[in-house]
C-alpha cells in the first residue's frame, strides 16, 4: 500500500508528456503540416531550378539536385514547425485549435489553403489569381472585404514582408560565405532593406490573389467563423507560431540554399 503512494505521483509524471506530445501530434496532423511541407518542399524545388539555370548557368547537375532535396527535407520543415507549435501553444488553446480544425469548417479551410497552395505553383494559376485581385482590389467587393479583415487581424502582410527580407539576407548571407560574393553584414541588410517597397507590393498581389483563389469555394459564414477564430487568443497565438515556424525554417533554408549555390559556383571556377 505504501509503496502504491509513490508509484501513482511517478506514473503520473511520466505520462503528462506523453499526453503533451500525443496532443502536439493531433495538432499537426490536424494542421496537414505534413501536406504543407510536401507542398514547400515542391516550391523549392522549382525554384532551385530557377536558381540553377540563373546563376550557375544550368551546371548543377545532379549534384546540386542532391543538395536540393537535402535543404527542402519535409521532415526538417515540420519539426521546426512542430517546435513552434509547442512553444506558442498549451493546454486550452492548443485544444481550441485543434477543436475548430477538427471541425468541417476548421478541415474544409485547411483543405482548401493547401490545394490553392499547390495550385498557385503554377505561373498561370498565379497570374490569374494575382489578376483577380487587381480587378478588384480597392473596390467594396464583400468577399475582399472579409480577406482583409483576416489579412488585419494576423498583420500577415508585414509578417509576410519581415520573412522574405529575412530570408533574403540568409540566402545573401550563405553566398557571401561561400565565397561567392563580397559583402560585408551592413552591405547584405542595406540590400534587403533596398527592396522593402518592392517585396511589399508583390506579398500584397501574391497574398490576396492566393487567399482569393483557396476560399472562392468557401461560404460566406464559413469564412465569418474563420476570421472569428482567428481573433482569440488561440488563433492568434497559432497564427505566431505559424509565422515564427515558417519563418525560421525559411531562413534556416535559405542561408543553405545560398550556400550551396556559392559553392557550386566556385566548384565551377577552379
Amino acid at each position: 500500500m505504501r509503496l502504491s503512494l509513490f508509484i501513482a505521483p511517478l506514473f503520473w509524471l511520466l505520462a503528462t508528456p506523453l499526453w503533451a506530445d500525443a496532443r502536439g501530434a493531433v495538432l499537426v496532423d490536424v494542421l496537414k503540416i505534413e501536406e504543407v511541407a510536401h507542398i514547400l518542399q515542391a516550391e523549392g524545388i522549382a525554384n532551385a531550378e530557377t536558381l540553377n539555370q540563373d546563376m550557375l548557368g544550368g551546371k548543377g547537375g545532379a549534384g546540386w539536385q542532391l543538395q536540393v532535396a537535402a535543404i527542402y527535407r519535409p521532415e526538417r520543415i515540420v519539426e521546426m514547425l512542430r517546435t513552434r507549435l509547442d512553444t506558442e501553444l498549451q493546454g486550452d488553446q492548443r485544444e481550441e485549435v485543434i477543436a475548430f480544425f477538427a471541425s468541417d469548417t476548421g478541415a474544409e479551410i485547411i483543405a482548401l489553403e493547401n490545394a490553392a497552395r499547390a495550385a498557385i505553383g503554377d505561373e498561370d494559376i498565379e497570374t490569374a489569381a494575382r489578376q483577380r485581385y487587381a480587378e478588384i482590389e480597392g473596390s467594396d467587393d464583400a468577399r475582399l472585404a472579409q480577406i482583409k479583415a483576416l489579412v488585419d487581424s494576423g498583420d500577415m502582410i508585414n509578417r509576410n514582408v519581415t520573412a522574405a527580407m529575412n530570408s533574403n539576407y540568409q540566402f545573401m548571407r550563405g553566398l557571401a560565405e561561400g565565397g561567392a560574393i563580397q559583402m560585408n553584414e551592413s552591405e547584405m541588410l542595406a540590400d534587403s532593406a533596398a527592396q522593402l517597397d518592392e517585396i511589399t507590393a508583390d506579398t500584397t498581389a501574391w497574398l490576396y490573389g492566393y487567399l482569393l483563389l483557396a476560399y472562392s469555394p468557401l461560404e460566406n459564414d464559413a469564412l465569418d467563423q474563420y476570421l472569428e477564430f482567428s481573433r482569440t487568443n488561440a488563433g492568434l497565438a497559432l497564427n505566431r507560431a505559424l509565422f515564427d515556424g515558417f519563418g525560421a525554417a525559411y531562413e534556416d533554408i535559405s542561408y543553405a540554399l545560398g550556400r550551396a549555390v556559392a559553392l557550386n559556383m566556385v566548384a565551377q571556377d577552379l
